[in-house]
C-alpha cells in the first residue's frame, strides 16, 4: 500500500504544479473536475498519474475481492482456519497483491509516466487502456479459473501450466467441459470484467493547459524526475519491499503453513515467479560427500541373491485415493463408511499393503515418482523441466538388460502430459494409447478410451508378450468430468463427492482386468503393484490435510506368494522402482529416491516427501515436517496430532534437528544429482 500511497502523493504535487498555468488559460477552469462539458461522466478526470492510481488501485481490490471468493467457493477445504486468521491472511495477500499488479501492468505504467507530451494523444491513451483491461481480465481469469482447478492440485497455478497444455493435456476438450460444469465461475469473472472496465472508464487522463510548467524543457524535467521516482516505488512494489531478497513462492509460508499458502497468494503471481522454467539451486548443506552419504545416499546396491524372473505389472489408477476406499477407512462415520471400491477391498486380504503416500498432486509428477523413482521437488514437473533431458531410467529401462519386454499402456490420446516421449526416453520397449487401440466407438469423448475396454485390450495385449515382461497400466476415467458409462449409472453408488461413482467404476474396470488375467497363463507368474497417480479431492478431515491430501493405497500382490497382511513402514511412491527391483533380485546398482520397502536389515530409512508452492513436506518417525530449505517452518507429532494443529516447530529441538538434517541430505542429493546429471550410475 506504500507504493499506491506514495503514487498518489506524487499525483496530487503533479497535479498542483500546473495550477499556475491552468488558471492563466480561459476555458480551462472546469478541466480535470468532471464538470459539464470537462469532464462529463467521469468520477475522475485529471491529472495522468492520478488516474493510473486509482486505475491500478481498481484492479487491487478486484484482485482481493477475487480471494474472497476463492475463499468462499473453497471455504470447505479452509473452514478449519479460524475468522482471524482469515482476516490475517487477506491482508498478508495485499503484499502479492500489490507485486503482481505492478509485474503485469508494467507496460501500462511505463507508457503513462513517460515525460512525453504523447503520452495525452487519445490514441496513444487507447493503446495503454486497452492493455490495461486484457492484462488484468486476464489475470483475473486465472484467479478465478484457479478457484476450481485449486480443488485437483491444492495449489495455485504456476507456469508450467502452459508447458503442460504443449505436451498434451487436451485442454481443447477440457475447457468447454469446465464451463459447463462450473458455469457460474465464468459468469462471476465477466461480472468481474464488466466492473474493470465500466470503472476504467469513468477514471481518464486530462491533458494539462499550456504553461511554463507544461511544456518545454521544464515539463521534461519535472516529469522525469516523477519517472524515475514512480520507477523506484514500482520495484519496490515489485520485491514486496525494500527486504535483501524479493518476495517469491515461498516467502507466503514466512505466514501461514503448507496448506494455507493458496489463500496468501494469487495465481498472477505465482505464474509470474515461475516464468522461465523451474532452476534448481545447488546445496551444500553437507561440504563432504561421504558425511552427506552417510545421512542419505539414492544409490541402491545390487543384491546378491538368485534372480525371479517374473512378470511385473504396475497399475496406476487415477486420482484413487486412500479415503475412497472402504477396508481403509473403518473409523469413519461411526464405521458405517462403505466406500467405492469393493473389489480392492477383496484384494487387499491376498496382498502386501501399505499406507502411501504421494510424491505430488498431478498425473504428470505421479509417473516418474513411481516408475523412475525420481519425484518433482519444485514447481513444475520433473518430465516438463530441462532435467528431464539428461541422463535417467525405469524400472523398465533397468530390466531391459535382463531380457524383459516393456510397455506403456494408457487410454488418453496419443501425446497426453508427454507419456509417450517419457516411457520412451525411459526404456519402455512400446506404447499403446488411443491410436493403438484404434476403436473411437469407446472413446469417452474427453479423455480417452474408458477404462473397462482398455484395462481388457491391455490385458490381452500382454498375453501376446514373450515373458518376463515389465508393463504398466495408467487409467483415466476416473478424471474429471468423471466418465461413467451411462449403462452403469444406476449400478454404481454416487458418494459425497463427484469423483466417486467414477471410482466404482474404475474399481469394477480393474475388477474386470483380473477376472481377465487370472485365465492368463502369466498370470501366476506376475508381480502385480497397485497404487494410485494422485489423491482427488477430499470431503473428510484428515484426507484435507497436509498430509492426508497424498494419502494412496500401495499394494503388492503375488498369486500364490506369502506377501501378505499390512504392513507398518510409511511408503511413498517412489519407493515402487527399488522394491520391486529387490523382489526380483535385481543384481545391479542403480538410483532411486525411495527405498526398499521389503529391506529387512533395518538400515532403510521410511519417509515420504513432497513439494508444493515453496515449502518441503517430508512425513518421518511419527512426525511431519514442513521446511523452506533454510529452516523449519512447522512440526507435528501425528501420534496424537493426525490433523495437525498443533505446531511444535522450536519446541522439540531434538526431533528437529534429526529431521532437518535428514531433509537437508534428501535435497542435497536430489538438486545436486539433477543439476549435475548425476541420475545414472555407470555400472
Amino acid at each position: 500500500m506504500v507504493y499506491f500511497c506514495s503514487l498518489i502523493t506524487l499525483g496530487k504535487m503533479r497535479r498542483k504544479s500546473g495550477k499556475s498555468s491552468k488558471s492563466s488559460s480561459s476555458g480551462s477552469a472546469s478541466r480535470g473536475r468532471g464538470s459539464k462539458g470537462g469532464g462529463g461522466g467521469k468520477m475522475f478526470k485529471g491529472n495522468i498519474l492520478v488516474a493510473m492510481f486509482l486505475k491500478l488501485l481498481l484492479a487491487l481490490a478486484l484482485f482481493f475481492l477475487s480471494r474472497i471468493l476463492f475463499f468462499a467457493l473453497n471455504f470447505g477445504y479452509f473452514s478449519d482456519f479460524g475468522f482471524v486468521n482469515i482476516l490475517r491472511i487477506f491482508f498478508i495477500g495485499l503484499r502479492f497483491d500489490i507485486s503482481a499488479i505492478l509485474i503485469i501492468n508494467m507496460p501500462f505504467i511505463i507508457l503513462l509516466t513517460l515525460p512525453f507530451r504523447i503520452r495525452y494523444q487519445p490514441l496513444y491513451l487507447g493503446v495503454a487502456n486497452t492493455y490495461y483491461y486484457i492484462i488484468n481480465s486476464f489475470a483475473l481469469f486465472t484467479n478465478f479459473g484457479d478457484t476450481i482447478y485449486f480443488r485437483f492440485t491444492l495449489k495455485r497455478l504456476t507456469f508450467d501450466i502452459f508447458t503442460y497444455v504443449g505436451v498434451g493435456g487436451d485442454f481443447d476438450k477440457l475447457i468447454p467441459q469446465f464451463l459447463r460444469d462450473f458455469w457460474f465461475v465464468a459468469l462471476i469473472w465477466l461480472i468481474f470484467v464488466a466492473i474493470l472496465i465500466f470503472f476504467g472508464r469513468k477514471i481518464a487522463a486530462d491533458k494539462p493547459s499550456s504553461g511554463k510548467n507544461s511544456e518545454g524543457f521544464g515539463y521534461f524535467v519535472i516529469n522525469t524526475i516523477l519517472l524515475c521516482i514512480i520507477g523506484t516505488l514500482t520495484v519496490i512494489g515489485i520485491r514486496g519491499g525494500i527486504q535483501l531478497r524479493p518476495i517469491g513462492l515461498v516467502t507466503a509460508g514466512n505466514y501461514v503453513s503448507a496448506k494455507y499458502l493458496p489463500l496468501v497468494l494469487n495465481t498472477p503471481f505465482s505464474i509470474a515467479k515461475t516464468v522461465g522454467g523451474e532452476k534448481l539451486t545447488t546445496l551444500t548443506y553437507f561440504k563432504k560427500e561421504n558425511d552427506l552419504a552417510k545421512v542419505y545416499s539414492p544409490v541402491h546396491r545390487g543384491k546378491i541373491k538368485s534372480a525371479k524372473r517374473l512378470n511385473v505389472m504396475i497399475i496406476i489408477l487415477e486420482s484413487y485415493s486412500r479415503e475412497h476406499i472402504g477396508s481403509l477407512n473403518s473409523s469413519l462415520e461411526n464405521g458405517r463408511y462403505q466406500g467405492f471400491t469393493p473389489f480392492m477391498d477383496s484384494l487387499i486380504r491376498y496382498g502386501l499393503y501399505f499406507d502411501a503416500y504421494a510424491n505430488g498432486k498431478t498425473s504428470i509428477q505421479g509417473i516418474p515418482a513411481a516408475l523412475s523413482g525420481i519425484p518433482s521437488l519444485m514447481n513444475e514437473s520433473f518430465i516438463q523441466s530441462g532435467y528431464a533431458s539428461g541422463k535417467y531410467s525405469s524400472i523398465a529401462g533397468l530390466l531391459k538388460p535382463k531380457g524383459y519386454t516393456s510397455a506403456f499402456f494408457h487410454g488418453g490420446t496419443n501425446g497426453t502430459m508427454g507419456f509417450d516421449s517419457y516411457t520412451k526416453l525411459v526404456g519402455f520397449d512400446r506404447y499403446f494409447g488411443r491410436s493403438e487401440y484404434n476403436n473411437e466407438k469407446d472413446y469417452d469423448g474427453k479423455w480417452g478410451i474408458r477404462d473397462e475396454e482398455f484395462f481388457q485390450f491391455t490385458a490381452n495385449t500382454i498375453n501376446g508378450f514373450k515373458e518376463p515382461f515389465a508393463a504398466t497400466l495408467f487409467s483415466l476415467s476416473s478424471h474429471h468430468p468423471y466418465y461413467v458409462p451411462a449403462k452403469y449409472i444406476n449400478v454404481f453408488r454416487k458418494g459425497k463427492l463427484p469423483i466417486q461413482q467414477s471410482v466404482m467404476y474404475a474399481d469394477h474396470s480393474l475388477a474386470e482386468y483380473f477376472h481377465t488375467a487370472q485365465r492368463m497363463p502369466w498370470y501366476q507368474n506376475t508381480l502385480f503393484v497397485i497404487t494410485a497417480d494422485h489423491t482427488s479431492e477430499g470431503y473428510y478431515p484428515f484426507y484435507q490435510s497436509d498430509v492426508g491430501q497424498y494419502a494412496i493405497p500401495l499394494l503388492f500382490f503375488k498369486p500364490g506368494s506369502n506377501l501378505k497382511g499390512k504392513s507398518t513402514f510409511l511408503a511413498q511412491q517412489t519407493d515402487i522402482m527399488p522394491t520391486v527391483l529387490n523382489y526380483l533380485g535385481y543384481d545391479r546398482d542403480y538410483l532411486a529416491f525411495g527405498s526398499d520397502l521389503f529391506d529387512t536389515t533395518g538400515t532403510a530409512p521410511f519417509f515420504s516427501i513432497h513439494y508444493i508452492t515453496g515449502i518441503y513436506g517430508m512425513i518421518k518417525d511419527g512426525y511431519y515436517l514442513e521446511f523452506d530449505g533454510a529452516r523449519t517452518t512447522a512440526l507435528f507429532d501425528l501420534s496424537d496430532d493426525l490433523m495437525q494443529k498443533k505446531n511444535l516447530a522450536g519446541t522439540r529441538p531434538e526431533v528437529q534437528k534429526e529431521l532437518e538434517t535428514f531433509i537437508k541430505a534428501y535435497l542435497q542429493q536430489y538438486n545436486n544429482r539433477l543439476i549435475e546429471n548425476r541420475l545414472l550410475l555407470d555400472n
